[in-house]
């Protein structure tokens, strides 16, 4: 080797270190201080648990305290706006559910749901359960859409809202049935379950972690699932697809988003530290508890499912004719 070449290569190989430097110091002193998860949402409900549950075992993980804000409001509009509006350095982050996918077809937002977001992970899928008080003389899906035939507009259907996914749920069972109903808004899940159970209402499309304690005190008849395959909880209901509506789904998830612009190793991290607690067996059985199993998979796999649910229930909208006041 010349003299000249021993005299350049240290400072060559420091210079190529310095370089490099930069992008794995960004993914290691990310974090430096608590991050906010901002759960668009009241306390209490499934995007609350879901949220402090993740919250808890990512403050584990980063080795940062991991805060819960909930920001309720307009179907989790208010909320998920302020994170979209927040500085995308990693800091404050989003839970989104599967209502986030409807409130294009509902609301005029201030930014655009799929390019100014950064999607990070899905945490969870599961389905919705059609649900009858046992006056209604229907035990399957096939009696429900025979009796709903006989009398149209006759069958009432209970919903947490206009414009909610419960309703939504409905008005896609009821076009590929080919049926009419009644819609009934209720300002939440809880009103519109009471009055399923006490007959005011027929029928309702909710959450396994709602519905579940009172189908088995036969309060309340579980006529099908609305995912593609059936739910272990309960192996012996069908889905509605194989009970005579093929191609019907609809699946309650959950994830989480950032800021547009969040950096690449940032959104990584989460994502990896985050698909280590859904592996776990003991995540599996408290999600299993709300009615959900655990989803994970790759941002851009998070991103193309909330594109393609955007498709999916604007049509659902649009045919339906659903508006919000």
């Amino acid at each position: 080797m010349s003299r000249i070449a021993k005299t350049l290569l240290p400072g060559v190989i420091t210079l190529v270190a310095l370089l490099l430097a930069p992008l794995p110091a960004l993914a290691q002193a990310w974090p430096t201080k608590p991050i906010t998860i901002i759960v668009p949402f009241a306390p209490g409900g499934g995007s609350d648990f879901i949220g402090r549950f993740i919250a808890q075992r990512l403050s584990t993980a980063l080795g940062q305290p991991v805060l819960v804000d909930n920001r309720p409001g307009a179907g989790s509009l208010l909320g998920v706006e302020v994170a979209s509006k927040a500085k995308p350095d990693g800091y404050t982050l989003a839970i989104i559910a599967t209502s986030y996918t409807v409130l294009p077809s509902l609301y005029k937002m201030s930014f655009d749901p799929v390019n100014d977001i950064s999607p990070v992970i899905q945490l969870s899928q599961g389905p919705m359960v059609l649900v009858a008080n046992p006056k209604v003389p229907a035990k399957t899906v096939k009696e429900l859409i025979e009796y709903a035939k006989k009398k149209p507009g006759g069958l009432n259907m209970a919903s947490a809202g206009q414009g909610s996914i419960t309703q939504l749920a409905g008005e896609l069972f009821a076009t590929k049935a080919g049926i009419k109903i009644t819609h009934i808004p209720y300002k939440g899940t809880g009103p519109a379950l009471t009055d399923t159970i006490s007959g005011t209402a027929d029928i309702f499309f909710t959450s396994t972690a709602t519905a579940l304690q009172h189908i088995n005190a036969g309060k309340l008849r579980a006529i099908a699932v609305t995912t593609t395959k059936r739910l272990p909880a309960l192996p012996d209901v069908p889905t509605i697809s194989e009970s005579g509506v093929p191609g019907y789904e609809a699946v309650l998830w959950h994830g989480i988003i950032g800021p547009k612009g969040m950096p690449k190793e940032v959104v990584e991290r989460i994502n990896a530290e985050v698909t280590k607690s859904l592996g776990l067996k003991e995540t599996a059985e408290t999600l299993q508890g709300d009615g959900v199993a655990p989803a994970g998979g790759s941002a851009a796999a998070f991103g193309a499912q909330i594109k393609k649910d955007i498709g999916v229930w604007g049509k659902v909208v649009k045919d339906a004719g659903v508006k919000v006041e």
